[in-house]
This record gives structure tokens, sequence and C-alpha cells, in this order.
């Protein structure tokens, strides 16, 4: 596991490698991969510092968790790096052609990781990739 299980600590990992980015300091992969994603979603700049690292994002408010949707991102990248599942490689050089932008193609894949992930917390089983890979393929 890349990420302990620990919120707080989650969180701030994203903050030490922004402020880091910010501060032209070098960074290590992992947080690259971080401010990367974050460069990517100014609309959570804002999220990332100070007290906002203690807030709650509630669905039933209509909020996006910020750390939640630049992880799923990450995660998206992870799987795409070791091709795993078996294919995942192909499906995202192909969306991203096709979309001429590799983070709308993310954005994509990871509409179908988080439906897959949630399917298999409501069955409390691991993740159907097959179902998931299927999933991708229909994008």
């Amino acid at each position: 596991m890349i990420f302990g299980q620990d919120r707080n600590e989650l969180r701030q990992m994203y903050a030490d490698a922004w402020q880091k980015h910010c501060d032209k300091v070098p960074l290590s992969p992992l947080e690259a991969q971080i401010a990367d994603v974050i460069t990517m979603h100014p609309e959570y700049h804002g999220d990332i510092t100070g007290d906002n690292l203690n807030r709650d994002y509630t669905p039933d408010g209509g909020q996006t968790n910020p750390f939640l949707h630049m992880g799923l991102h990450l995660g998206i990248r992870e799987q795409v790096a070791t091709n795993r599942p078996a294919g995942i490689a192909a499906i995202h050089k192909s969306r991203a052609a096709k979309l001429g932008d590799v983070h709308a193609a993310e954005h994509e894949m990871i509409e179908c990781l988080a439906e897959t992930l949630w399917e298999a917390q409501g069955s409390n089983q691991p993740p159907d990739e097959v179902k998931y890979l299927e999933r991708l393929r229909h994008l």
C-alpha cells in the first residue's frame, strides 16, 4: 500500500508534497506524482492547505472529497504503470489518444474505478477486475 490508513497522515502527505513543489524543493517520485495531480486540480489547492486538511467532505452535502478524487488519479496511474489489471495500460493509452488529454482519460477511468470499488465495498468482496476492465472497455 502506498499510503497508510490514517486520514490525517494521508492528507498531510498531499500538503507536504504540494508545499515542497511550491517551494521548488526536490521531490521524491511519489511526491512528484502527488504534486502533478494537485497541479491538474487548481480547484483543490485551497483544500490542501491549513485547517482544510481536517475538513469532512460529505456526499449528502454535494461535496467532492478532493483527497479521494486525487487518490483515485494516483490509483489509476499506478494501475497503468504496472498494467494491472492486465490491459489497463492499453485502455489508458487509447482513451488519452481519443480524447487528446490524459487528464480527461483519467477522469473517465476514475468513474469506472470508483464504481468498482463501491460495489466491492458493498458486497464485502475484493474488486472484480473482469467487470472493471469491461467497464473501462465500454468507455
